[in-house]
């Protein structure tokens, strides 16, 4: 009878480095990291642009608020 186990072999098969273990499952995190936040985005183009024109609004508010006595409104 033959057995099916890998690790009764010869002994040649090398275990894995763990370094390239680790840097694989973190790319593959990353890539997920990234899948996930872009899900249900249909164009991604057009969210980076309308986050950049709000940090300007934000910039612009921030640098001219002081003379207008802190108060401002937002509308989301």
């Amino acid at each position: 009878m033959g057995l099916c186990l890998p690790c009764l072999g010869d002994g040649t098969q090398e275990p894995p480095d763990i370094e390239d273990r680790r840097l694989k499952l973190a790319e593959a995190a990353e890539r997920r990291q990234r899948e996930s936040s872009n899900r249900g985005i249909l164009n991604l183009h057009s969210v980076e642009e309308k986050r950049k024109r709000k940090e300007k609004i934000e910039k612009q508010m921030s640098s001219g608020g002081s003379s207008q006595g802190g108060l401002r409104w937002t509308v989301s």
